[in-house]
């Protein structure tokens, strides 16, 4: 018996959600040759060792009436299941056994689909992102020393295929950014390292954006949620740098969540060179 939702299943829930509140959602569900056609490299590299194919969701809110002011997105980490890929986990605590949470990131974001379908808010438009699939192993399988190419063109270096969440996220943020949103809320899962230095019970929270900080940590007040906001050192873009690529999908396990975040950032910025106090938004 299955006991985990393939990426199908996680796609037919969302497009579920789209029917139950019509009149301000809609569901758009990329097919794998779809995403194919848009160069989503990044995200099918992950997606190529499983034989459930994987399901590109996008759900989009527009208020009943009344003018748009505003264009945000919410993209959510979609990993139906995670193995680690041929950098399988493997050992005590890799917790291998549990991976089939690894799309909690898209729950949280089809919550907020639901919460924004019955509350209705003006003024507002909202897409909410998910580049779902599985983290497998076969002969067809992304293999660490591969390089995988970004919709935008950026090329990454994949040193280790369990850091596989930053690789669907990347094409799932560039996707947000081609909508014209003007915030972006990504829920990355960012590696057991944020676990490590924050512990299981506080999100850390990456950005730029003093301005953006400040309405993210407000509002988890509002909600009870535990946040704290994490540095986006830019030194230690260093560690990502890749001769043959222009990043590395990891740079090791020091710093861990920085670096991830650090990728995320460097992708959307329109320099390659790490997060800086000027943001440029996305490109």
């Amino acid at each position: 018996m299955c006991l985990f939702m393939p990426a199908a299943a996680l796609s037919a829930e969302a497009s579920k959600i789209a029917s139950t509140y019509s009149d301000v959602l809609s569901a758009n569900i990329l097919t794998e040759e779809q995403c194919r056609e848009l160069k989503m490299g990044s995200y099918l590299g992950v997606a190529a060792a499983s034989a459930n194919p994987p399901h590109f969701i996008h759900l989009c809110y527009k208020p009943p009436s009344g003018p748009i002011k505003t264009k945000l997105a919410l993209v959510g980490k979609g990993l139906t299941f995670d193995s680690g890929g041929y950098n399988i986990k493997t050992g005590p605590g890799c917790s291998i056994e549990t991976m089939k949470v690894d799309m909690g990131g898209s729950a949280a974001v089809f919550g907020a689909a639901k919460a924004l379908g019955q509350i209705k808010p003006p003024g507002v438009e909202v897409y909410f992102i998910v580049a779902s699939c599985e983290n497998m192993i076969s002969g067809t399988g992304m293999r660490p020393v591969d390089i995988v190419t970004a919709s935008n063109g950026k090329t990454i270096e994949v040193n280790n295929t369990d850091a596989e969440g930053r690789l669907t996220l990347a094409d799932a943020l560039v996707y947000a950014c081609n909508q014209g949103v003007e915030k972006i809320v990504d829920l990355a899962t960012l590696t057991g390292a944020c676990v490590v230095a924050l512990g299981p019970s506080i999100a850390g929270v990456f950005t730029p954006s003093d301005d953006l900080a400040k309405e993210v940590l407000e509002a988890s007040e509002v909600s009870g949620e535990k946040f704290w906001r994490m540095p986006l050192e830019e030194s230690y873009w260093e560690s990502m740098k890749s001769g043959v690529a222009d990043m590395v999908n990891t740079g090791g396990r020091q710093g861990g969540a920085i670096n991830a975040a650090l990728l995320h950032c460097s992708l959307l910025m329109k320099k390659c060179s790490g997060c800086t106090s000027t943001w440029p938004g996305p490109s």
